[in-house]
């Protein structure tokens, strides 16, 4: 018969990584918004002249501030992820895939500790 669920220890674990990734995510967010939304279009080009901005400089730097934006907004949904890991650990579901219930390994967990789904149903889902 297989496991349920993992025990206190791993779980002690696998809270500490999770804690951990979250401290480096809200990080590196900050830098993100820091350097990105708190800076002027001058600024951050380092345009120090009194000219004004060639069109191309301008594009330029809009794509930088996008996309410095999405990948905030990407760390942000790991954020939420890892939250929600956080909250299985507290309620005794972390580890058990959400498709077959079975227990997520735990070599997967190391890697991706906010792991919904074992890798096979991951697969299957990749599939479709």
């Amino acid at each position: 018969m297989l496991k349920k669920k993992y025990a206190k220890k791993d779980l002690a674990v696998f809270k500490k990584a999770i804690m951990a990734l979250k401290e480096e995510l809200l990080e590196d967010i900050k830098h993100i918004s820091e350097d990105t939304l708190k800076k002027s279009q001058k600024d951050a080009s380092g345009d120090i002249s009194g000219y004004t901005y060639h069109m191309a400089d301008v594009a330029t730097d809009t794509y930088d501030r996008e996309f410095s934006l999405g990948l905030a907004s990407n760390e942000r949904k790991v954020l939420y992820e890892l939250e929600d890991a956080l909250k299985k650990i507290e309620e005794g579901t972390f580890g058990i895939c959400e498709d077959c219930k079975c227990l997520i390994t735990k070599t997967r967990l190391k890697a991706i500790p906010h792991a919904r789904l074992c890798v096979k149903c991951q697969e299957k889902k990749e599939r479709r």
